[in-house]
């Protein structure tokens, strides 16, 4: 019997130490710094020439964020597509175990734009920061108009001088600055006090008439902030925050707004800016 009894015990005491629960731990590096870090931008070249598609690694031991101008990834690696020609800075932010911030910035030559992108980035920003101002050479600089109709403020219309009465400051002396670098707008009323957002494009929401003539090439869409003047009267003053773009090069940009549930020749707001 107890010969079975301290088999049985040895069994037993096996067992428990068989199921001890097994911690799989992670220790915690050592943080690094930014001259540790061990990150790569390359382009994909196209025909011997440094393209537009550019692949980021980083094989360091912390977390990645990527800001990349118009862009922002926290892959470890990823492929992402510059918009300018010339020199592109990407700037890179690790975080380490210790919850440190650590940040480098690399230097991107682009020789073409070998991959497309919507030209409008090059527009607005000139492929650095760009003002833009009441295109005053305008019949009108503001005012409503027909949707899918007029091309430009063609009912009610004020010029840059009454601009003012609508909203305060962004009239003579107001701006707006689009920076590519963040995508970001800031909107700079006439006693100095600015406002900063972000845009973004999508140049596939094109609106047609009814003749198939192209009314808007693409869509402009803000956060945070409105271009000047940013509102629906017939709303209350909303703000408004998407754009149709009637017209955007280097030196013109025309944007509509229709009111809600407007159809062809309903009411629509329209902007005509100028490059400064």
């Amino acid at each position: 019997m107890n010969k079975l009894f301290y088999t049985f015990l040895s069994i037993l005491c096996f067992a428990m130490i068989g199921c001890d629960p097994i911690e799989d731990k992670m220790e915690l590096g050592a943080a690094i710094t930014a001259d540790q870090l061990q990150i790569t931008a390359t382009n994909v070249l196209v025909d011997g020439k440094k393209s537009n598609k550019v692949v980021l690694n980083n094989t360091s031991p912390v977390l990645s964020s990527w800001d990349y101008g118009v862009g922002v990834t926290q892959r470890k690696t990823d492929t992402v597509l510059l918009v300018t020609t010339g020199e592109n800075e990407i700037i890179f932010t690790g975080l380490n175990a210790d919850g440190s911030k650590i940040s480098k910035s690399l230097q991107v030559s682009v020789d073409e734009l070998s991959f497309p992108v919507p030209p409008e980035w090059a527009f607005l920003t000139d492929g650095g920061e760009k003002n833009w101002v009441w295109d005053n050479t305008k019949p009108a600089v503001w005012g409503n108009g027909g949707y899918l109709g007029s091309f430009a403020p063609a009912w009610w219309t004020l010029q840059e001088s009454a601009i003012d009465g609508q909203a305060p400051g962004e009239g003579i002396g107001a701006k707006m600055v689009f920076s590519l670098r963040g995508a970001k707008l800031t909107k700079v009323k006439a006693n100095g006090e600015s406002i900063t957002g972000t845009y973004t494009f999508d140049m596939t929401k094109k609106l047609t008439m009814e003749d198939g003539t192209v009314w808007a090439k693409g869509k402009l869409t803000t956060k945070n902030v409105t271009v000047l003047c940013g509102i629906s009267p017939n709303e209350g003053n909303a703000a408004v925050y998407e754009y149709d773009i009637l017209i955007l090069d280097g030196n013109e940009m025309m944007l509509a707004y229709p009111e809600p549930g407007a159809v062809a020749w309903g009411t629509a707001w329209f902007w005509a800016f100028r490059a400064e």
